[in-house]
């Protein structure tokens, strides 16, 4: 059996070994590994490496803010042949009464014992915190990038901030003991096809009935925009589900400030009531997985050429926000931001969309998109472990 250490540093042995994240070498051992995975992988879009080192760094990350963490690389024979990241986000644990850690940003070579020792660092760890559950894999930044394990749709490239893995992985948490606990759904929107004119008129009926309107996110006043969106994300949110509460301000203001440079403000949407009111939100940006796909994660010496050059011949994005009050539900707001995104997607020459990633019980947003004509085509996976 292969042996299994923890260690500080690299291995020089014939037996996997687990070494803590703890220097910058560490950090650019981790950072670069899928490099190593992935290189005979068509599908696999290399992330830029910047975003990655933003990514870990705890003054740029919010999800690092909000509780310890720890980070680790398994070695053999002395190279990196996996990573992991755990931690604990303590204002979910409290908002929710648990004590629950999370796992990110896992990989591993096709060896089970590889990913076993990987497995048992992080909960080990978890463990010595007071922990009694983990689940994973979330989203390194507490955010909508990397989130759930893909276990359908390994024939096409990821879509922007989604996850992209081998499927021997799948293998790998139900064999550790991992259980599901719930999927997320990702749908493809086949943007040839037309949009019928009774849906539309439908819309148009809808929106007089029940007297809203959609337009462009106002990015001249901002600040004021995020004050009503946190009102309707905080309405939107149901208590019940198990990986989310509602983000304060300051977080939304960060995530604006890392989305707003990339965004397209023909895409993002909001649906407003008669007296002002945010009633309604959706957000895509440009699938730019087709640029990074080409850029090798680095943007210079000349991959800002290359992206300006590429960004042009984008044909396609994804919705990855799309949220409605409560008190609007079944009024036609969904259908309403469905529309005008798709119009706007079309007159830029997109062909396909996708709208991911949505929560399998939250079966009116599934319903809602599957009549908008999406095919559910990708499905990611949240594991849990209790222990």
């Amino acid at each position: 059996m292969v042996g299994i250490i923890l260690s500080d540093k690299p291995p020089e042995a014939s037996q996997v070994s687990i070494s803590r994240v703890l220097t910058k070498r560490d950090w650019r051992v981790f950072i670069n590994l899928p490099w190593q995975l992935y290189k005979d992988d068509p599908n696999w879009v290399p992330p830029l490496r910047s975003d990655m080192w933003d990514t870990v760094n705890p003054e740029k990350n919010p999800l690092m803010k909000l509780g310890p963490y720890q980070y680790f690389i398994a070695w053999l024979e002395g190279k990196p042949v996996g990573r992991i990241g755990t931690g604990i986000d303590k204002n979910l644990n409290k908002k929710k009464n648990k004590k629950e850690g999370y796992i990110t940003l896992f990989e591993s070579i096709n060896d089970y014992q590889v990913a076993t020792a990987l497995f048992d660092a992080a909960i080990d760890w978890l463990k010595v915190k007071g922990i009694n559950s983990v689940t994973g894999p979330q989203s390194p930044s507490n955010g909508d990038d990397y989130r759930g394990l893909l276990v359908k749709g390994f024939d096409s490239m990821p879509v922007l901030m989604n996850s992209y893995n081998p499927p021997y992985y799948e293998v790998f948490f139900d064999q550790y003991g991992f259980t599901k606990d719930f999927d997320r759904y990702a749908f493809y929107y086949d943007l040839s096809k037309p949009v019928t004119q009774r849906f539309e008129e439908n819309m148009d009926a809808l929106k007089k009935r029940y007297k809203f309107s959609v337009r462009k996110l106002d990015l001249k006043n901002i600040d004021e925009e995020i004050i009503g969106l946190q009102k309707l994300i905080a309405c939107s949110m149901p208590e019940e589900w198990p990986d989310m509460v509602p983000p304060s301000l300051e977080e939304i203001k960060d995530e604006a400030n890392k989305l707003l440079p990339v965004a397209d403000e023909d895409l993002v949407l909001v649906a407003i009531n008669s007296e002002g009111q945010h009633i309604g939100l959706a957000i895509a940006l440009p699938d730019y997985n087709q640029v990074l796909k080409r850029l090798n994660g680095r943007l210079f010496p000349i991959g800002f050429l290359k992206f300006l050059w590429y960004k042009k011949k984008i044909t396609g994005g994804r919705i990855f926000v799309l949220m409605v009050d409560p008190e609007y539900h079944k009024k036609g707001i969904s259908g309403a931001l469905y529309l005008q995104m798709f119009k706007n997607a079309l007159q830029k020459g997109y062909i396909y969309g996708e709208g991911s990633t949505i929560h399998e019980f939250n079966t009116k947003m599934v319903n809602d998109a599957i009549k908008a004509g999406g095919d559910l085509y990708k499905i990611y996976r949240i594991y849990r472990k209790d222990f």
